[in-house]
């Protein structure tokens, strides 16, 4: 099971983050934009994704992936369920959060092009 802890190592370690508690939630954003953010209770974490890809998502792993809250529904958000990860699809999922909120130079300096579209992994 992967902890906040574990997310905390790889996130920080990315260019440009910095984690703040914003409303009692943990937060990982780059400038003033939110890429990573904690529930309360820490057993769930929303992460950057594109809406259009969301629903596709939930339906394959309805046990691990869940839609945001409706007010968070507008963003490019899923939420995901921290005890159904392991550690490589937790970086996976970070590392994409991250990559869709740098610039892509910076992005592409630190983990490479996406070798799907040449800008993002999955």
């Amino acid at each position: 099971m992967v902890t906040v802890e574990d997310v905390r190592r790889v996130a920080s370690s990315l260019p440009r983050t910095e984690e703040h508690l914003i409303r009692d939630r943990i937060k990982f954003r780059v400038g003033k934009i939110v890429y990573l953010a904690f529930s309360r209770d820490e057993k769930e974490m929303g992460f950057a994704f594109p809406k259009e890809e969301r629903e596709a998502l939930i339906a394959a792993e309805p046990e691990k992936f869940l839609m945001p809250r409706l007010s968070d529904q507008r963003f490019n958000w899923v939420e995901v369920r921290l005890a159904t990860l392991d550690e490589d699809e937790m970086r996976e999922l970070v590392e994409d959060a991250w990559r869709m909120v740098v610039p892509k130079r910076v992005a592409a300096a630190r983990l490479g092009p996406s070798p799907v579209t040449g800008t993002r992994r999955r």
